[in-house]
């Protein structure tokens, strides 16, 4: 099983069409089963395409550009979380080559005003995956130091929805390094999450962002702030940045995460 994680920074990004088109190649050439993607947004005044999609999403892009490339097997699960850079409607999506048999969404931030940037929401999707039902989350979620939303409160909900029994994967940003001791990182394994990097039988340095972006204005190293967890031990035979120069082609101020794990 291949997962892909990426904060995209749509429509943030110079030559962002090109980018777009340089991830569905890359989702073409690896064939991931489940893709979570973060800041997947549309215009507020875009033109409305299917359900709450609008015709200038960054996923309704990304699904054309797959399907130019032949690729026409994944289906989409996409929610608005909150109004980012003025204009824009910023959500979360899942990509799933297998079959959605139910969907999710839900806050968990204090807020649920989307004109406040700091509100989250969580989009789930559980597939069907060679006859086991698997719960996916794509998730962006707020800084631990943070008064008015901590993260803390966060990931308590974000643990609260998770079903007793099926296994799950939770993939996205969540704006805590895992190399900072006793704040968010260490808050997750505390929950029972275990890290599919730690878990790696191949891994590189796991680096996600380098130096300073928004949010992380003060940054000067390299952070590992995007993961792929799962609430049940798997084998994992890699984990690997993608999208950071290396392995290839930078496109958003994040790298991106993929693994393969024996199912």
């Amino acid at each position: 099983m291949k997962l892909l994680t990426l904060n995209c920074h749509s429509w943030q990004e110079d030559h962002q069409l090109d980018k777009i088109n340089y991830l569905a190649k890359t989702i073409k050439e690896n064939d991931y089963d489940v893709i979570a993607l973060q800041e997947v947004s549309q215009h507020m005044l875009g033109k409305q395409f299917k359900g709450q999609l609008k015709t200038d999403n960054y996923v309704v892009v990304l699904q054309e550009a797959l399907q130019k490339l032949g690729v026409n097997h994944y289906e989409v699960v996409w929610d608005f979380a909150h109004i980012g850079f003025q204009v824009y409607e910023e959500g979360l999506c899942l990509l799933s080559k297998h079959p959605i048999i139910e969907e999710e969404s839900f806050f968990v931030s204090q807020t649920k005003d989307t004109l406040n940037w700091k509100s989250r929401r969580i989009v789930k999707a559980t597939i069907n995956y060679k006859g086991e039902e698997i719960d996916c989350y794509s998730c962006h979620l707020g800084w631990w130091e943070d008064e008015e939303e901590p993260a803390k409160l966060q990931l308590n909900k974000l643990n609260a929805k998770l079903h007793p029994k099926r296994r799950a994967f939770l993939l996205g940003d969540f704006n805590n390094n895992a190399n900072v001791r006793d704040k968010g990182y260490d808050y997750m394994l505390g929950l029972g999450w275990k890290d599919t990097y730690m878990l790696a039988k191949d891994k590189d340095n796991g680096v996600t962002v380098q130096g300073k972006i928004h949010g992380w204005e003060e940054n000067a190293g390299g952070l590992r702030l995007d993961y792929i967890f799962t609430n049940q031990k798997v084998e994992v035979r890699s984990s690997k940045v993608i999208f950071n120069g290396s392995n290839k082609a930078v496109i958003s101020d994040h790298h991106g995460v993929q693994v393969e794990i024996e199912l």
